[in-house]
């Protein structure tokens, strides 16, 4: 059995946790927030993120972080995108040679636009990094509902490992050598969630939000292609996988938000009453970012931006891009005359 550290306890890493636990390893917890650990401690349950969610008793809380990862055979980085950089580099004094270190958290820098797993390999060039991704909540990852994802790393060594670790029979592991895409499918269908959540706030249907799930998954393989991404990859469980049950399900925080501000609430006060980290706010920047860089378009992810960022109204977003000039579904217009 495994020695696990998991870094990061909000309700994936905690969900994570759980699941790992009942697989046999020994599970070490790390939060920086020493309050969080004694609630951890005294309850045995995240109240906040997870409630309802018990954790057993021999489950180790701790605010060390050199407790937390000395000796582990695998690191799991569990904390929000936007402090993936800051924790890898206070991880960088205590990660062994080739220390695993499985991304959970689904992101893009914006200021670099770099991936995550590319920015742990900057601050921790020692590791060996892998991610681990797909249609997954934690909500009902905690609590052995059956679920299925992707785990993609540079070795099939590396990846056969962590799909031994991690597989059980309510959580089934598929690898893939494809870490790149992965990463940017897991990012990018934040984005789309929260168009898919504004369309719900406005009161639009079904027809409105298959529609947003397809030309949205469009987009992101478009880029992600662009970037060296794999097409199957998009077609899996990171990409229309792990897009559908984001757009569809009220566990989606990223639909969530998308919902009120569909409804007239700002960026701001979405997340406020969200009261979880939206990670489709961070990464709609990254994604234009990339769009330019590629010279890529990315019309669902644009309104996005526009609505979060330039105050443009939800409606105006919508009418925009059903007016936009007409288009050919498909690449090739072969077999017409």
């Amino acid at each position: 059995m495994a020695k696990i550290g998991i870094i990061g306890a909000g309700s994936w890493g905690i969900a994570l946790s759980v699941l790992l636990h009942n697989n046999g390893h020994t599970v070490t917890v790390w939060s920086a927030l020493e309050k969080e650990i004694e609630m951890l401690n005294r309850e045995h349950e995240q109240k906040e993120k997870l409630p309802g969610v018990k954790l057993p008793d021999d489950m180790c809380f701790t605010s060390d972080l050199q407790q937390a990862m000395d000796e582990k055979d695998i690191l799991v980085l569990a904390v929000p995108s936007s402090f993936t950089r800051s924790t890898a580099h206070l991880m960088k004094a205590y990660a062994a040679q080739n220390q695993i270190i499985v991304n959970v958290a689904k992101g893009i820098e914006e200021a670099t636009l770099m991936t995550l797993s590319q920015v742990i390999e900057d601050e921790i060039p020692q590791a060996d990094v892998a991610v681990l991704s797909g249609p997954s909540h934690a909500e009902e990852v905690g609590r052995g509902i059956p679920t299925t994802i992707v785990v993609g790393a540079g070795t099939k060594k590396t990846a056969e490992y962590i799909q031994n670790v991690f597989m059980s029979d309510v959580f089934r592991v598929y690898i893939s050598p494809d870490v790149l895409g992965i990463e940017l499918g897991a990012a990018l269908k934040n984005v789309v969630a929260l168009a898919a959540g504004i369309a719900d706030g406005l009161g639009y249907g079904d027809n409105t939000k298959a529609a947003l799930i397809t030309r949205g998954i469009a987009e992101i393989a478009r880029l992600g292609i662009a970037m060296g991404g794999k097409f199957e990859t998009f077609c899996g469980l990171s990409g229309i996988g792990d897009l559908i049950v984001t757009c569809a399900s009220m566990h989606s925080r990223n639909r969530r938000a998308g919902i009120l501000i569909g409804q007239g609430k700002t960026m701001n006060e979405a997340m406020d009453e969200v009261n979880m980290v939206v990670e489709g706010v961070f990464s709609a920047k990254a994604a234009m970012g990339l769009a330019k860089k590629y010279d890529i378009e990315l019309p669902i992810i644009e309104q996005v931006n526009e609505v979060l960022f330039q105050n443009k109204s939800a409606a105006a977003a919508v009418k925009d891009l059903m007016i936009r000039d007409k288009k050919i579904e498909i690449i090739s217009d072969e077999g017409w005359d």
